[in-house]
């Protein structure tokens, strides 16, 4: 900053104009006549600075500083005149004895010059609030002004030695101490002053050198020496300084006026000093013992009482120091993750909402976290949320915040961010986390899914991440490991499915579901032996909703747990019933992932067949390879429901990764070929190559064997031959409710009945 100061080309040219002033000074030593000359022509540019300058200030400074710059530079535009017309008097039309007071017009101007700028003082706003601070303001002004005016009564109306006989310089001279003492107090106890300290100090110490030089005794009173006039000419100069260096601090962004400061003033103290000594200065020389030991024992008990209370300031100093440390870390706390260092949810909450500009929104999910926590251990996934968290700041920009919202979810703000430069911060994120990290002497690769959403003035922070949660939910449904931007598209089916979601928990309270079964039939004799029961809805308003649309949701959600359970009740009910009629038909009930994970399912199958009394050889729990695929629990679920003797059908067998492998671990008693392997058996040597092997695996392996989608006498036939148990699919009959089934003969064909479901 003072280097900027230095090659400022105006207060360089002030500067010089002021050392041009001091040299002639001394040039024209012994010739006051000339001296005064220059002195007075000397002003003439300085006070035009100050007016110029002040003015200037009206369009750099906040609207708050208008009025007071607009007062200060007319201050200076009156100053100017007075002196214009002064150096015009000494120059041309002056005989008198040379004087540095000014005449009547110069007086004058410089007392109107000096009103506006203890108005501009008296009515800048002190940015005070509460009654108690203005309170404390206030006192400590009225300390700092009274003991000025009582320095300036006693020097200028009741000078040392009778110096000064000018009634009317002595009053100039006095509202300057006033006012110097008065802007003192200004800069050193307002919060918010109009000016930064470094450009106001030198305009308090403009008044300062004024009036102090004024009560110089002795020859600093003299017109016999130079730098006289070098001590009555610095003022200008000085007070002309403030506002340029206030224009470049405003130019050069400059820090603000705000500044921390003490909870008390040391102004007040130091003008009691002053006061006390002046008062021992206007002691007569014949004052009494007694007077001047009273005297002495007053200030020194004020001094004491004044120190005492300075203690007392500075041991509240320290403590509310160290309470600031703590408001301090427990803001920081409240604000930042404890692990990552990162911001939190509130913090991001915060940030978004005062966000004031467009920009992007990321949120990131780390993928398959659960299994370094489950394998590793909590610590280590520790040690891996870290290291993402350094990642991730490593990968933005500089000004973007980056947030942990909780467990392995972080989420960035990208403020001025458009959608596209989001991607290639995203893409950036990506590359970094993919890169392989040592923890605990394992080598850990990290993927993760992220949702970009864009983000406008004004957007409200839980819809901005809910969008961004939808992106970054696709991102994983795209198959993990990408970043995806949010579209309306996927805001309108996310919303669909929430309206799904929310009817499907009334549908079950409402009783909308319902079970077809579609018969498996024993190839050899087509001999109806059992059913596959399946769900179908029978929605109010939109009629029969398939499956296929509010499964998938059901399992994504848990909701499958609790149909799930409502559809094995009824098909043991269903089954038992048939049972009863003495037609013993096995019944498949399909079960998902989530429910193998539920560990009440056990229990619950117990308690259907319980309550329905259909015997456990009866049932088929039917579940999908990836349902049970390196999952522990899945697999301790499907032995436990082994151990109640109720069947275990591998539905869809084929299209899963690691079929074979499930073989020996799975304690299942069935192998149901997906109709993908079936379809085209008759044409594609590749299918009918599967299906050969699933038949000889089943053969050998003592499990029953079942093909599903059969439609033609073809393929029934050819998986007969392949050695096929069973079978199912629309060549026997569509899915149809339980009354359209007819004991162990001939299934149901699909021209018998006009009601047969799709």
């Amino acid at each position: 900053m003072f280097s900027t100061l230095r090659r400022d080309p105006v207060l360089r040219a002030l500067t010089g104009l002021t050392l041009l002033g001091c040299v002639l000074f001394f040039v024209f030593a012994g010739r006051p006549d000339c001296q005064v000359k220059v002195y007075w022509v000397a002003q003439v540019p300085l006070d035009f600075a100050l007016g110029y300058g002040a003015w200037r200030l009206r369009r750099l400074a906040d609207a708050q500083y208008r009025r007071f710059w607009s007062m200060i530079g007319f201050a200076g535009f009156s100053f100017t005149a007075g002196d214009v017309f002064q150096s015009g008097t000494v120059l041309f039309a002056y005989s008198g004895t040379p004087s540095l007071n000014g005449g009547m017009v110069q007086t004058v101007c410089f007392a109107v010059g000096m009103s506006s700028n203890v108005i501009a003082c008296l009515i800048f706003p002190q940015g005070l609030r509460t009654a108690r601070e203005k309170l404390i303001f206030w006192l400590d002004a009225a300390t700092v002004l009274v003991g000025g005016g009582a320095v300036a009564w006693c020097f200028a109306f009741n000078p040392m030695a009778g110096t000064h006989v000018d009634r009317l310089n002595a009053s100039v001279t006095a509202a300057l101490v006033l006012v110097a003492t008065f802007s003192a107090t200004k800069v050193a106890l307002l919060k918010a002053p109009p000016m930064a300290r470094i450009a106001a100090w030198p305009m308090v110490g403009a008044a300062m050198v004024q009036g102090v030089s004024t009560f110089l005794p002795g020859d600093f009173q003299s017109m016999d020496h130079a730098y006289v006039y070098a001590i009555r000419l610095m003022p200008s100069l000085l007070i002309a300084m403030g506002p340029w260096v206030q224009a470049v601090i405003l130019r050069t962004g400059g820090a603000p006026h705000t500044v921390k400061r003490r909870p008390y003033s040391l102004l007040p103290y130091g003008m009691i000093a002053v006061t006390f000594v002046v008062f021992f200065m206007m002691l007569p020389e014949t004052a009494s013992s007694q007077l001047v030991g009273a005297t002495t024992g007053v200030v020194v008990i004020t001094f004491l009482v004044a120190g005492r209370q300075l203690v007392a300031f500075h041991d509240n100093m320290v403590l509310i120091g160290r309470l600031d440390v703590a408001m301090d870390e427990l803001r920081h706390r409240a604000s930042f993750d404890s692990l990552t260092g990162l911001a939190n949810r509130t913090h991001f909450h915060e940030a978004m909402a005062a966000g004031g500009e467009d920009g992007a929104v990321m949120l990131i999910d780390l993928d398959d976290f659960k299994t370094i926590n489950d394998t590793m251990g909590h610590a280590a996934g520790d040690q891996l949320l870290v290291i993402v968290a350094d990642r991730l700041r490593a990968a933005v920009r500089e000004g973007d915040m980056v947030a942990r919202l909780g467990g392995d979810e972080f989420a960035v703000l990208l403020p001025g961010c458009g959608t596209a430069e989001a991607g290639i911060i995203a893409e950036a994120i990506l590359r970094s986390l993919a890169v392989s990290t040592e923890i605990r002497q394992h080598t850990v690769l990290t993927r993760a899914s992220v949702g970009v959403t864009a983000a406008r003035p004004g957007d409200d922070p839980s819809v901005l991440l809910s969008n961004a949660d939808i992106a970054m939910y696709e991102a994983k449904r795209r198959g993990k490991g990408m970043w995806v931007a949010y579209s309306a598209e996927m805001g309108a089916r996310i919303s669909a499915e929430a309206v799904l979601i929310r009817e499907m928990n009334q549908a079950l309270e409402t009783g909308e579901f319902d079970l077809f079964y579609q018969p498996i039939v024993r190839l050899a004799d087509e001999r109806m032996t059992g059913v596959e029961a399946l769900i179908r809805w029978r929605h109010p308003v939109r009629g029969l909703v398939s499956p296929i649309e509010f499964i998938p949701i059901a399992e994504r959600t848990g909701q499958i747990v609790a149909i799930g359970r409502w559809a094995l009740r009824e098909a043991c009910r269903q089954g038992a019933a048939w049972y009863a009629r003495g037609e013993p038909l096995t019944v498949g009930v399909n079960v998902a992932g989530p429910q193998l994970r539920d560990p009440n399912l056990v229990a619950d199958v117990a308690t259907a067949l319980a309550d329905s009394g259909l015997p456990p050889g009866l049932l088929s729990i039917e579940v999908t390879e990836t349902a049970v695929l390196d999952d522990e629990e899945s697999h301790e679920a499907m032995v436990a429901l082994r151990a109640l003797g109720v069947r275990l059908a591998l539905d869809d067998f084929g299209t899963a990764a690691s079929s074979l492998g499930l073989l020996l671990t799975c304690p299942v008693t069935t192998l149901k070929l997906d109709r993908s392997f079936v379809e085209s058996i008759t044409t594609v040597g590749r299918q009918s190559a599967v299906a050969t092997a699933v038949s000889q695996m089943a053969s050998a392996l003592e499990f029953s064997s079942v093909a599903e989608g059969i439609e033609t006498e073809e393929q029934r036939d050819l998986l007969r031959n392949l050695g096929y148990e069973y079978g199912q699919g629309y060549l026997y009959s569509r899915p149809v409710p339980p009354e359209q089934i007819r004991g162990t003969g001939h299934p149901p064909r699909p021209s018998s009945a006009a009601a047969l479901a799709g």
